[in-house]
């Protein structure tokens, strides 16, 4: 079966290159970006200047190939590529939590970016706490990772 996705627009953000990416929203305080959403999709926009935080869906469109093992930025030894938030993946899907400073002309303004300049966006849903109330009791092996993630930034192991 083959899955064809169109980009509902482009993210835009002060990140170039992966080396030097914040490597999750939690680790990109403070960067901002905005994204130019199409106008065929701008209508959809509706009642979203309501929200505060935002899930984005995106393209990892500089990522291609994928190896079911990997070593992962927050850690030193091979884990299995669904275990981890690592970019190399069969399908280039990303998921971002950002946060919406303003809404104008089909532009959003956003916060806490941690995907690169000219991402494609796949599409947008407002993040809302109590639909995923969920208690976790385990979080893996990134269980001592994510204890001090700001300002950790991506290097060149999935280039």
């Amino acid at each position: 079966m083959e899955i064809i996705y169109q980009p509902i627009g482009i993210i835009h953000t002060p990140f170039a290159v992966r080396k030097g990416t914040p490597i999750q929203p939690a680790a990109a305080a403070g960067a901002v970006g905005h994204i130019e959403i199409a106008e065929c999709y701008r209508a959809g926009l509706k009642d979203l200047d309501g929200f505060s935080h935002l899930i984005l869906l995106y393209h990892f469109h500089l990522s291609s190939g994928y190896e079911m093992e990997v070593t992962p930025f927050l850690d030193t030894q091979p884990r299995g590529l669904f275990s981890t938030r690592a970019p190399k993946r069969p399908n280039a899907i990303g998921l971002s939590v950002v946060r919406l400073t303003a809404i104008h002309d089909g532009i959003l303004e956003v916060a806490d970016v941690d995907m690169l300049d000219g991402t494609p966006l796949l599409d947008i849903k407002p993040y809302v706490p109590q639909l995923n109330p969920a208690e976790v009791e385990r979080i893996g092996w990134f269980s001592g990772a994510v204890t001090d993630l700001q300002g950790r930034t991506a290097d060149e192991r999935f280039r």
